[in-house]
């Protein structure tokens, strides 16, 4: 199943068509994408039985399929190459930081490019369903509602100033693109094992399998619920693999007018113009 932030309004996605949730409801279920995450066995349960759609899918309406978890996961140093490139050591508990949920933004917004050391990093983004409080890695895909394609827009030198604040670096207005839609981990043949990677201007930057993560989903979702609860609706970015504009010599970064294409196998790709 895929489901979309379309035009404000969550929606079923069928081909070319969408099926608006509160109207074929009758109000059972809200508008709000985030609703959904609240109440996800009930509205699994109510979407098996959906037959009937409500009109055609506008790509342009398309928005962040997570407009505002309460809590949003960040995970550094998750695939072995990106982290030798970044000369550091793999770590043996998953690096995490925080992308403020204000960053996030839809599949196809602009992004604005502050400075000159703005960078990509493609990445799977998991998206929690049922709350997870010190979870088994073995149940830890019970807990995720689906996946999305997701870029932690990168500003390195706000990232490194004071040391290393990599919250706020990667934080500003619309460096969390995600989309286009969120698919059920039912539908792939392996969640694990996706292909996932990044263009500019057509350009491949990056390339991999989410196989090589160094921490798989169900073992994030073990990681982080040791520590506190994830709530329904939050979101785990879980890592970017080599081919950082950063590591490169010279190092490339994203400058205005260029168009950064990022997808991730099963799910689909999202398209941003720098700006």
């Amino acid at each position: 199943m895929r489901i979309a932030n379309h035009d404000g309004r969550a929606v079923i996605v069928v081909d070319d068509m969408v099926t608006d949730i509160a109207v074929v409801s009758g109000g059972e279920f809200g508008p709000d994408p985030m609703s959904l995450y609240e109440r996800w066995d009930a509205f699994v349960e109510f979407a098996r039985a959906v037959t009937d759609t409500t009109g055609a899918l506008d790509q342009s309406l398309l928005g962040c399929p997570v407009p505002a978890p309460r809590q949003s996961f960040a995970i550094g140093l998750n695939y072995r190459k990106h982290a030798e490139e970044s000369g550091l050591q793999v770590p043996s508990v998953p690096a995490t930081f925080t992308k403020f949920p204000a960053s996030l933004s839809g599949p196809f917004d602009d992004i604005e490019i502050v400075g000159d050391t703005v960078d990509w990093e493609v990445e799977l983004v998991a998206v929690i369903g049922r709350r997870a409080d010190r979870v088994d890695a073995a149940d830890g895909w019970a807990h995720i509602a689906g996946l999305t394609v997701g870029q932690d827009i990168s500003d390195r030198t706000l990232q490194m100033a004071a040391g290393a604040q990599f919250s706020l670096g990667k934080s500003r207005r619309g460096y969390g693109p995600m989309g286009p839609w969120l698919v059920t981990p039912d539908e792939f043949e392996n969640p694990d094992d996706l292909a996932l990677g990044c263009s500019v201007d057509g350009e491949v930057m990056q390339s991999d399998r989410t196989s090589d993560l160094v921490f798989s989903v169900p073992q994030l979702v073990a990681e982080l619920s040791s520590v506190l609860p994830l709530l329904p609706g939050d979101v785990i970015f879980t890592g970017t693999p080599s081919g950082v504009g950063m590591a490169r010599r010279p190092p490339r970064m994203l400058q205005p007018g260029q168009l950064l294409e990022t997808w991730v196998e099963g799910i689909g790709t999202i398209r941003n113009r720098c700006v």
